[in-house]
């Protein structure tokens, strides 16, 4: 190996090497050394070893120089000479005595470091397969390594290799392993994070540790003085942090911790010091966890995060492993099996919904038809998620389609006695993903409705790959439209059916209703739709008594609609920022709050009234005294309550109720001033989107002494 200079000034420095003390040289016949400078490597190079096992580093330069030699194993990197545990010698400018030559003595090998170069720098292969929760490939995704390690309550990740998934979701990241670092060296290249999961451990064991919370960001480093504030039996840091440098001082430390520190065998098999010994800088098997990211056109999500507390603990320099990630992948999911039947198809999801658990399709109960989670025959009183209607954009899936061209989508809001075309404005096309092996990437599709031969259709994924081919398609590939509800078509219950079309030159022959795969049935779905309007037009009263205030937390809407219609006490009326005495609410003068909680369209889910005060503090109100009726059909306050209360499904509208407390004392447990917090939620399924986005708000303060 040459200088890494490629200028020679006629000056050479000899480093004559000895492993002649060395029994057994058979396994490495030659060394490497580096000539090492105030900024760097200067110049490096091999040196060969003798049969007498003695050999010379020869270094060719410029001018002459200071520095370090340093002799070490041949697969050691240039960079890392300098942190390894390795021989040196110093070259000062002096040396030189202005000869082209200087030959320094000879540096003996001793075998204790023949014995670690021989091991110092091995290859590891880790052999991988990424998987979805179901089992499906995860393709696309960059799978990265690290070599985690933990001291007292932190924990610190180096990244040792990344590697990207194929289709079936494989991997494989091949890295070079070295130990035998010099405890400084390896202690400065390392970034410390508090483990909360150990930190908590440790905690609980001894409460008497050196507080550390809260915890200043970015998370504060290991420091000596924590530590020996600790084993000295000092209650606090009683001087400024001390950064560790060396790191080989903490062994000093660890009899005395020990002899403080109650025995934690969780702990130890967690590998914390100083429940253990620790030379992390002489660990020839590094304790791997992995992080895999994928963008299949969401933006980089991450799919998988392993922390601290899932490693893998000294790793053979071969591991298989198999990863399960989060929901958040694109799966290369396997196509359904072929329909055994020719001419059928299956309308199987609304949303992520299978048909069987909406009411009146195939598999489920007959009603409420198009409702998810039919209620039951005994519902639940505390229960408000039965018979939830949807709005928005309602995907459906299907399945058995590819032997169909192309389909259109019918529909019909008579149960059927009539059907008409989707109109244009409520048939969204559908975008699938697929994985390219080729390009290691993911693309994209739309598949969009358009005019065919006279007729508003799409093309199925069928016929797509007929002309261009079979893909490994990721994610929603089943969806057939998306179903744009709130455009053109009112609120009801409607039932879906596809209309299937063959195609050659461009040319539409209608193929009639396919059955439903396994009946003699046309094909359908059958979907209850409700949507809302916010704004003008909703109906909201413009009363002032009933304000939509700019920037406000109500909605201008009706579905649903709150509103606090009069709070008294004793009959007294109290307004916004009003006052009450909560010695004189008794049951002789109660507060007495009328309030509104209605959907008119029946889909009212549950209300809910807080008093919150001070800093974080709050209560159920509707619990502090007995709520009535005013004006509505059943009390509530959930659907599932409506429901034993004698509503019939799927409707509760709610209405005008009466909230009477009796006992200001108990539900005021302090003077301050309350929010009142009145809120109303609908059933529906908004988007997809379970959370009961359809929903209300109103809010009173009042000063309680």
């Amino acid at each position: 190996m040459n200088s890494k200079s490629d200028e020679y000034g006629g000056y050479v420095l000899q480093v004559p090497v000895d492993a002649s003390g060395i029994e057994d040289r058979s396994e490495l016949k030659a060394l490497k050394a580096v000539f090492l400078g105030k900024s760097g490597v200067i110049a490096a190079t091999g040196v060969k070893l003798g049969r007498d096992g003695t050999g010379v580093a020869e270094f060719k330069l410029d001018k002459p120089m200071a520095g370090q030699v340093i002799i070490g194993p041949p697969d050691a990197e240039d960079d890392e000479m300098e942190g390894l545990q390795t021989l040196t010698v110093d070259v000062s400018t002096r040396a030189w005595a202005d000869k082209p030559e200087l030959t320094l003595k000879p540096l003996i090998v001793h075998p204790w470091y023949w014995h670690w170069w021989l091991r110092w720098c091995r290859t590891f292969v880790i052999r991988g397969k990424l998987i979805c929760p179901d089992g499906s490939p995860v393709p696309g995704a960059e799978v990265c390594a690290f070599d985690v390690d933990r001291f007292w309550w932190w924990c610190s990740k180096q990244q040792v290799g990344c590697a990207t998934t194929d289709e079936n979701g494989a991997f494989a990241i091949t890295f070079r392993w070295c130990c035998g670092w010099w405890p400084w060296w390896w202690w400065r290249h390392r970034f410390w994070q508090i483990d909360p999961k150990v930190l908590g451990i440790i905690e609980k064991l001894q409460p008497d540790l050196p507080d550390i919370i809260p915890r200043p960001k970015p998370d504060p480093v290991p420091d000596f003085a924590q530590i020996e504030a600790f084993t000295s039996g000092e209650a606090g840091l009683t001087r400024p942090a001390e950064k560790i440098t060396d790191p080989g001082r903490l062994e000093a430390l660890r009899p005395t911790l020990l002899d403080r520190l109650p025995a934690a065998p969780e702990l130890q098999a967690l590998r914390i010091w100083p429940w253990v010994p620790w030379h992390p800088w002489a660990d020839c098997t590094p304790d791997i966890i992995f992080r895999a990211t994928q963008d299949c056109g969401q933006g980089n999500v991450v799919v998988l995060d392993e922390d601290c507390g899932d490693a893998r603990w000294n790793v053979p320099t071969t591991l298989d492993v198999t990863l399960v990630t989060n929901n958040l992948a694109c799966c290369a999911a396997p196509r359904p099996p072929e329909c055994e039947e020719e001419g059928c198809i299956v309308l199987s999801h609304v949303c992520d919904d299978l048909v069987a658990n909406i009411g009146g399709n195939i598999g489920a109960q007959a009603t409420p038809a198009g409702y998810r989670s039919p209620s039951p025959a005994l519902p639940l009183s505390w229960i408000h998620a039965y018979d939830r209607p949807y709005a928005g954009r309602v995907p459906i899936k299907g399945a058995c389609t590819d032997w169909i061209d192309y389909y259109a989508f019918e529909y019909s809001g008579d149960s059927g006695a009539t059907w008409a075309p989707l109109p244009p404005g409520a048939t969204g096309g559908v975008r699938r993903t697929y994985f390219d092996p080729g390009t290691v990437s993911f693309q994209h599709v739309m598949f969009n409705f358009s005019t065919v031969d006279g007729q508003w259709v799409v093309e199925s994924l069928g016929h797509w790959e007929a002309v261009n081919g079979p893909r490994i398609w990721v994610g929603d590939y089943m969806r057939l439209i998306n179903w744009e509800t709130g455009t053109l078509i009112p609120d009801g219950v409607y039932h879906l059916r596809l209309r299937a079309f063959a195609e050659a030159g461009g040319a539409l022959t209608d193929q009639g209703i396919p059955d439903l795969c396994g009946t003699q049935d046309d094909n359908y779905v059958v979907v209850a739709v409700d949507n809302r309007i916010v704004g003008p037009g909703s109906g909201h009263p413009t009363s002032p008594s009933h304000p939509v205030p700019p920037g406000g937390v109500h909605f201008e809407t009706l579905e649903p609609d709150t509103d606090f219609i009069s709070i008294s006490v004793g009959g007294t009326a109290i307004g916004p920022c009003g006052t009450i005495e909560r010695e004189a609410i008794t049951p002789a003068n109660p507060l007495v709050i009328d309030f509104l909680a209605s959907d008119p369209d029946g889909h009212l889910a549950l209300y809910t009234m807080r008093a919150n005060w001070g800093e974080n503090n709050g209560l159920n109100l509707l619990a502090a005294g007995t709520v009535t009726n005013v004006a509505a059909d059943f009390i509530g306050p959930r659907y599932g309550g409506a429901l034993t209360q004698g509503a019939t499904a799927p409707e509760w509208t709610g209405g005008h109720f009466r909230l009477t407390i009796t006992n200001g004392m108990a539900a005021f447990p302090q003077p301050c001033a309350y929010v009142f917090d009145l809120r109303a939620y609908k059933r529906n399924i908004v988007n997809c989107d379970d959370d009961y986005e359809y929903r209300n708000r109103s809010t009173m303060t009042v000063s309680v002494i």
